[in-house]
Order: C-alpha cells, then sequence, then structure tokens
C-alpha cells in the first residue's frame, strides 16, 4: 500500500521522504500524521483506490442487473491497463529503508501486518458472503470448512491485493543480491508470459511484480517525475491529454491485453496518474481525494462489505445502470472511511489495528 539510500532523504515540496506507501491507516487515527508525507503520493494513491473501488461496484451493479451493461464500464475498462500497476508500483517506492531493517522487524511490517489483515477480513467476507451461498447450495460442511482453509493460501475476491504483497515483500528482500536489471528482466518476461494458472498468486504474482520491483529500484526516478510534474504542471497535463488518447485508442482497439503492449501501458499509464496526482496536490480543493490516499487500506478493506450495503439501497433510487454505479462507488468509498473512524472508537477497533501481541517486534504505535 523506495531505492537505495533515497529513501528518507530526497524532498519534494519540502517534505522529506518518510512514509510507507500502503501503512497500517489503522493506526492513523490521529488528527495529524506523526511525520511528514509526500502529498503527490497520496493523491496518487487516492486515484487508485478510487478505481478499484469502482471496478468492485460497478462489477457487484451489473452482476445484481441480470449482468447488464452501464456506461461506467468504459471508464473501468479505460483505467484496467493502468489501475493496478501504478497501485503496485506506489507499494515499491518506500521499501528500501525497511530493507535496512533485521528480518524479524522487517516479517513484522511487511509481512504479518498485512496478513492480519488479510485473514481477518477474509474470515469476515467468507461468514458473511460465501458460506451462507455454500449453505443454501446444501454443500457439505466438510467441504465449507476446506473452501475457507483454500483461502489463507489462494484468495478469492478483492482481497489478493494485501494477501500478495507480503509474498513481494519477501522475495524482493531474498532477490537482493541479485542485479536489478536482471530481476527486472525476469519479472518483464514474466509479465510478458502471461501466465495461466489455476493459482492465483502464481498468475497475479507473474503479472504484477514488475510494476512493484520498478517501484522499488526506480523510485529515484519517480519522485523526479512527480517533481517535475509539480513544477511544469502545463506540461504535464498535455503529457495526460496525448496519454489519454493514445491509451483509450488501444483499449478501445483491443490491443491493451497483448504481450509488451500491456507491459507498456503499465508504465506510461502509472506516470500519468503520478503527473496526475503531482498537479492536483497544487489544489487545496482536492484534499479530499489526498484524505482518501491517506485512507487507502482501510476503504481497501471495508469496500466489499460497505457496497454490497450500498448497491442495494441505490438501486431502488437510480435507475440507470452506470450513474448507480458511479453513485455506489462514491458512497462506498465514504461509507468505508466512516466505518473506520466509527469503529476505532469502539471494540471493533481490532478490525483496522493489528493487536500488540500479535506483534514480532515492539512497536511504538507510529506508523510503520
Amino acid at each position: 500500500m523506495g531505492c537505495g539510500s533515497v529513501v528518507g532523504s530526497v524532498p519534494i515540496n519540502g517534505a522529506p521522504i518518510a512514509r510507507a506507501v500502503l501503512e497500517p491507516a489503522a493506526r492513523a487515527g490521529a488528527a495529524q500524521p506523526a511525520r511528514p508525507r509526500v502529498e503527490w503520493v497520496d493523491y496518487a494513491k487516492g486515484i487508485c483506490i478510487f478505481f478499484v473501488v469502482m471496478f468492485h461496484v460497478n462489477d457487484l451493479v451489473q452482476e445484481r442487473a441480470g449482468y447488464r451493461i452501464g456506461w461506467l464500464e468504459h471508464v473501468v475498462t479505460f483505467a484496467r491497463p493502468f489501475r493496478m500497476p501504478d497501485f503496485f508500483l506506489i507499494a515499491g517506492l518506500f521499501l528500501a529503508s525497511a530493507m535496512r531493517r533485521p528480518w524479524r522487524r522487517y516479517l513484522d511490517t511487511k509481512v504479518v501486518h498485512f496478513l492480519y489483515f488479510y485473514v481477518l477480513w477474509m474470515t469476515l467476507e467468507f461468514a458473511v458472503k460465501t458460506a451462507p451461498f455454500m449453505l443454501r447450495n446444501h454443500e457439505p460442511a466438510a467441504d465449507i470448512v476446506l473452501a475457507y482453509l483454500l483461502r489463507w493460501i489462494e484468495p478469492d475476491g478483492p482481497l489478493w491485493f494485501i494477501h500478495i504483497l507480503p509474498v513481494f515483500f519477501v522475495v524482493t528482500r531474498l532477490l537482493r543480491p541479485v542485479p536489478p536489471w536482471l530481476v527486472w528482466l525476469g519479472a518483464a518476461t514474466l509479465h510478458s508470459l502471461q501466465l495461466e494458472s489455476d493459482w492465483h498468486v502464481v498468475e497475479e504474482g507473474a503479472a504484477r511484480y514488475v510494476y512493484f520491483y520498478s517501484g522499488y529500484v526506480l523510485a529515484p526516478h519517480v519522485f523526479r517525475l512527480a517533481a517535475w510534474a509539480y513544477e511544469r504542471w502545463p506540461r504535464a497535463l498535455g503529457y495526460l491529454l496525448v496519454w489519454g488518447v493514445v491509451n483509450g485508442a488501444v483499449v478501445a482497439l483491443g490491443w491493451s491485453g497483448l504481450p509488451v503492449v500491456s507491459l507498456a501501458l503499465g508504465y506510461v499509464g502509472a506516470i500519468a496518474v503520478i503527473f496526475a496526482a503531482a498537479t492536483l496536490s497544487k489544489l487545496r480543493s482536492t484534499a479530499p481525494l489526498r484524505y482518501l490516499g491517506q485512507s487507502s487500506l482501510v476503504v481497501y478493506l471495508a469496500d466489499f462489505a460497505v457496497s454490497m450495503a450500498v448497491v442495494m439501497v441505490v438501486a431502488r433510487l437510480i435507475p440507470d445502470l452506470g450513474t448507480r454505479a458511479l453513485v455506489s462507488t462514491v458512497l462506498t468509498v465514504i461509507g468505508a472511511i466512516v466505518l473506520w473512524r466509527v469503529a476505532l472508537r469502539t471494540p471493533a477497533r481490532f478490525m483496522y489495528v493489528r493487536p500488540r501481541w500479535l506483534r514480532l517486534t515492539p512497536s511504538d504505535g507510529a506508523a510503520e
């Protein structure tokens, strides 16, 4: 949710790089962050998480409407080439400082942390959605238990992102002795092979790792691009215009899934999000998008639970499918944040805050 010694030392808009991209938002309950943040990164995360929620909600709306297609499907399709590549690239941006930690500390913040929230929310999703469905179909109890246990190693649903992040963190740490160009070449090859597997982790890992690793090794260049876009925003807007036309045309022609083309679209789309984020960070009126980026992990976690209720209500009020999906997306984002803020003040706090007894190392409570 960096490279070398860049992390913690590169200033951008006057603020040092000091935050993990997919920070434990649950522990960011204070009104003001304890350490400086990089504004454009929050904006980029805000853009990405909005498109992610839009994708999930739009699918749910169309499924409940008998798989009819609404106009928002065109927006979802336009965003598909860059939505997850940029999310993974950002997730790798601040990894260098964590790499210098002892293995125990590293595993605590980069593996146990995410797996805790995955198992917790996966169990909730299974209990309220999957298990009742299986019970209605009169499936044996043994099959239901097996299906649940399988979710621990094979995610089924939107939570796959935080399930695969720990895998990427461990793989990247183990690959430190390998020349970066060789790792990147291997990752790009895996992406271009477009592997198909019965195992989601294998398939998505092969398709996405190249972007995560790129965020890690290319962090200095990413921050320079953002600084350039911030200072020369009219040119950045020009890039966004050209990119939008090209991306839209390639998608319309059905070429976006082709090997190499897919990889290229992921990178140029990620640059577009960075440029948009850097430009938007100049405007005070866009502060809600920054807040959304700061809350991206909690929105991602509660997305499925909130969207199910929201879509059910909005379906009674808005007949047009596209408008229904868009309104449901906005309400899902707001509802997920409200749910988080309320939960932090109740015994349900554990849904967003990892208990101290589940930490491998002592913590001062600051976001990692």
